[in-house]
């Protein structure tokens, strides 16, 4: 089993900037991709960024990209988004999802890394709120 702990969220103004951390509780960190996805209220969970497990990868939902930076830590256990120029539609739960590279793929497309049902582990998410 992996546990995941996202930390990170507040409430940030439009432009500001927030950095969100995911920690795994796992001695296999290493070999999981690590998905973050967010869901506003009343809406669908969305696919925002991804990485794979040896850092090669790293994919970007249209809304999120050139404003969105995720990385890992594999020494540390930790995937981080750091978010720039934050925009009230930015205003969301964040949760990071993990899966193990062997089902993933170890070079996936698109359309596999940003699949919510592709992700076997789930945090329970953290708020993020952007006013205007």
């Amino acid at each position: 089993q992996v546990q995941l702990v996202e930390s990170g969220g507040g409430s940030v103004q439009a432009g500001g900037s927030l950095r969100l951390s995911c920690a795994a509780s796992t001695d296999t960190f290493s070999t999981l991709a690590v998905g973050w996805f967010r869901q506003a209220p009343g809406k669908e969970r969305e696919f925002a960024a991804a990485i794979t497990w040896n850092t090669a990868n790293t994919y970007y939902a249209d809304s999120v990209k050139g404003r969105f930076t995720i990385s890992r830590d594999n020494d540390n256990n930790t995937v981080y988004l750091q978010m720039n120029s934050l925009a009230p539609e930015d205003t969301a739960a964040y949760y990071c999802a993990a899966v193990w590279s062997g089902a993933l793929g170890y070079d996936p497309p698109y359309r596999r890394v940003s699949a919510v049902n592709e992700y076997r582990y789930w945090g329970q998410g953290t708020q993020v709120t952007v006013s205007s």
